[in-house]
């Protein structure tokens, strides 16, 4: 099965548990949120190192939906969710109370916080040497690069999609994925190789 499959074919599950939900369901809605909570907390590590803040703000994105699940239209369950995620920290990041923390750019430090998705990486790859050269090659790359790998190369989405969720054009999110492709090839030889091991899993 190839990810676009797999993606229609979570998406098709998410958007029943999704429609069930908008009649009142909270059972559905608490699968759907459980289904898309790792996720989530992994994506938004890009922007913020604190995981007590983003786990309230994951909390307080599924009660804002619930809320107003009976107005919102949803087709792409996983996409609206990240994007709605995305436009919530970078609200929180522009109040002055949580000025300490840095908003993502390519001039800023770089986050090395991929901890759940070490996880993930474990589960489909068995060298070890490779899994932490390939963390550690994510790791140095600026925050909107490591953004734009997490989406593409983790969650699977096209271009298209990317741009759509990340507010930017489709030329912008292949510049960013060629930069990032081209610093980790440089970092590390069998990136290509590991890559399309990913893939084609």
């Amino acid at each position: 099965m190839d990810i676009q499959q797999r993606l229609r074919e979570e998406n098709d599950y998410l958007l029943k548990l999704w429609h069930r939900s908008q009649a009142g369901d909270k059972d559905a809605f608490c699968r759907l949120a459980e289904a898309q909570y790792r996720s989530l907390f992994t994506y938004a590590t890009n922007f913020t190192t604190d995981r007590e803040f983003i786990k309230d703000s994951i909390q307080e994105l599924f009660i804002r939906i619930w809320e107003r699940r009976t107005t919102l239209t949803i087709q792409v369950v996983s996409i609206y969710l990240f994007k709605a995620l995305r436009n919530q920290l970078l609200q929180e990041f522009r109040k002055p109370v949580r000025s300490l923390f840095s908003l993502y750019s390519e001039e800023v430090v770089e986050l090395s916080d991929w901890q759940t998705i070490e996880t993930e990486i474990e589960q489909h790859e068995a060298d070890s040497e490779s899994r932490y050269k390939v963390r550690q090659a994510i790791d140095m790359l600026p925050k909107r690069q490591q953004e734009v790998v997490f989406l593409k190369f983790y969650k699977g989405l096209e271009n298209e999609q990317i741009a759509e969720l990340m507010d930017i054009n489709r030329q912008s999110v292949a510049n960013l994925l060629f930069r990032a492709l081209s610093s980790l090839k440089s970092q590390i030889a069998f990136f290509t190789y590991w890559l399309v091991t990913y893939l084609i899993r």
